[in-house]
């Protein structure tokens, strides 16, 4: 088995257990407005702190922590007018140049993001609000999800460069718009 099936099963794991974290946060975000929609018109109690937990940390988390798994299952939006038209080497040249950028860009992201955690943490800045929440934790969301998507994306712009030396598939191309497929047939 070569080295790019055992890498991306490794990306896969860590993005499996990410995503994984993601949904527990959606969850959370879930009970969270279940419980405080139940406090304020039932017992005319709404919580106080349910804004703030779920805008400063849960959906944080639910979008950051899935971006590498969605990129895997290529779930991201996609523009493909031209590419089921190109020649193989070709689709794999462009692939590798978007996916360099993509990966030069991500990283510059989850850099800024790293920095600012760091500052908010060295700081102790805290939210304005009547609970006083950490701020840090939801840079460290950024910072994971963002390192996830990079790792990723890294992978694939080696394995298009691979593939596009090799002239034949060693990471797969994005499967075809689901408006091209016959009837029956389901996309990998």
């Amino acid at each position: 088995m070569g080295a790019l099936p055992r890498l991306s099963r490794l990306l896969s794991a860590i993005e499996w257990g990410l995503s994984t974290l993601a949904a527990i946060a959606m969850f959370a975000v879930m009970i969270t407005v279940m419980l405080d929609v139940t406090m304020r018109y039932v017992f005319a109690a709404p919580l106080a702190w349910s804004y703030d937990l779920i805008s400063l940390y849960l959906m944080v988390a639910v979008f950051f922590l899935a971006l590498g798994d969605t990129l895997h299952h290529h779930g991201h939006i996609a523009i493909d007018l031209l590419q089921p038209h190109m020649p193989v080497r070709l689709r794999h040249i462009g692939e590798t140049i978007g996916y360099a950028l993509t990966t030069v860009l991500v990283a510059m992201i989850a850099w800024e993001a790293w920095e600012r955690m760091a500052t908010a943490y060295a700081n102790s800045e805290v939210t304005p609000t009547i609970i006083q929440w950490p701020t840090w934790p939801a840079y460290f969301f950024v910072v994971v999800g963002s390192l996830s998507l990079m790792l990723r994306a890294a992978y694939r712009t080696i394995g298009h460069l691979a593939s596009a030396i090799a002239g034949h598939a060693l990471v797969e191309l994005p499967p075809p718009p689901e408006t091209e497929l016959s009837a029956g047939e389901t996309a990998a």
